[in-house]
């Protein structure tokens, strides 16, 4: 990396997120969120300092008790002595375009901790559970120096799975009495737990949402070596069942057939694709395609008069040749 692709950002600036300045980690998020000129370049000086935190996701469907336990576990984890980051992603305002919970509302337990960041950031539209700018948000935690990053999905359903390709591990936190037990045997969301946690275990129904889960795990085939999610019970309100919870991140963590550095390669190769759709798509829409363009072909698709396919061919052979003129 020259030094001059880094030139627009401010040297402090990285100086300060590797010293875990509240400021200076607030104000790279922003910039990442806003899609600002700036937030490719924070990131880019970042980067060479992250590798060190652990990920870790929390999803579930709604009224799940996910930012309690989240509440929790930063609780458990400042114990031990160790930072925490919080990502808190949560439904967009359809007036402000942010987050409609903020973190203002959310573990104020722990706002005069100086070992705990927390962040809420708003989906703007972005599907599968996560914002869009949240792989990089967690890059800016990590550079600051924390050692955990706890990323609480929005809870939309059964569909919130991006989440296995940004955390290192994936709690799936699910509530008895609201038809739970019938979506533990459902594809999607269920698939993608490394830990179950039946939370509000104190309710009638927990111990069918319990069996409902194993029933479900009894019918995958585990090697000897391979790691089988728990199923734990917790109160999250209360704490209870929460050290359990850890134990079992800590032993996922340490588990000797997780490769990790797989699982983070998968992680990268993601975000590398996003962005390159992404950047791809605007490349075209700002230099390839004329003023209007867009909304032409999208009619003639509409109507019928042409195919989604030979306009995407056309398009990119346009694109591909204005390249090769450069």
């Amino acid at each position: 990396m020259s030094n001059s692709t880094v030139s627009s950002v401010p040297l402090p600036l990285a100086d300060r997120i590797r010293a875990g300045d509240v400021r200076a980690v607030a104000r790279a998020i922003s910039l990442i969120e806003d899609d600002a000129p700036q937030a490719a370049d924070v990131v880019r000086a970042v980067f060479p300092l992250t590798g060190h935190a652990y990920l870790v996701g929390i999803t579930g469907p709604p009224g799940a008790g996910k930012s309690t336990l989240v509440d929790k576990l930063t609780a458990g984890l400042r114990a031990r002595g160790q930072t925490v980051g919080v990502l808190a992603i949560d439904p967009t305002s359809p007036y402000t375009g942010g987050a409609i919970l903020g973190d203002r509302v959310r573990m104020q337990t722990h706002a005069a901790d100086e070992g705990v960041f927390i962040r809420s950031m708003a989906t703007r539209g972005h599907l599968g559970g996560l914002a869009r700018a949240t792989h990089e948000a967690a890059y800016v935690l990590d550079a600051a120096g924390k050692d955990w990053v706890l990323i609480e999905t929005v809870g939309v359903g059964q569909d919130e799975v991006d989440i296995v390709r940004t955390a290192d591990v994936s709690i799936v936190t699910l509530v008895p009495g609201t038809g739970d037990d019938v979506q533990a045997l459902k594809a999607g969301i269920m698939e993608i737990a490394d830990v179950f946690v039946v939370n509000k275990a104190d309710r009638e129904g927990a111990d069918r949402l319990v069996a409902s889960i194993e029933a479900m795990l009894s019918l995958e085939t585990f090697g000897p070596d391979e790691w089988r999610p728990p199923v734990l019970r917790t109160q999250a309100t209360t704490g209870a069942g929460v050290p359990e919870v850890l134990e079992a991140v800590d032993r996922f963590r340490a588990h000797p057939h997780q490769d990790q550095a797989a699982r983070r390669r998968v992680r990268s190769e993601f975000r590398l694709k996003e962005l390159l759709a992404s950047q791809f798509l605007d490349y075209v829409q700002q230099q390839v395609l004329s003023s209007g363009e867009l909304d032409e072909l999208l009619g003639r698709i509409g109507e019928r008069t042409a195919d989604p396919y030979t306009v995407a061919a056309d398009i990119l052979a346009r694109a591909v040749g204005r390249k090769g003129d450069a």
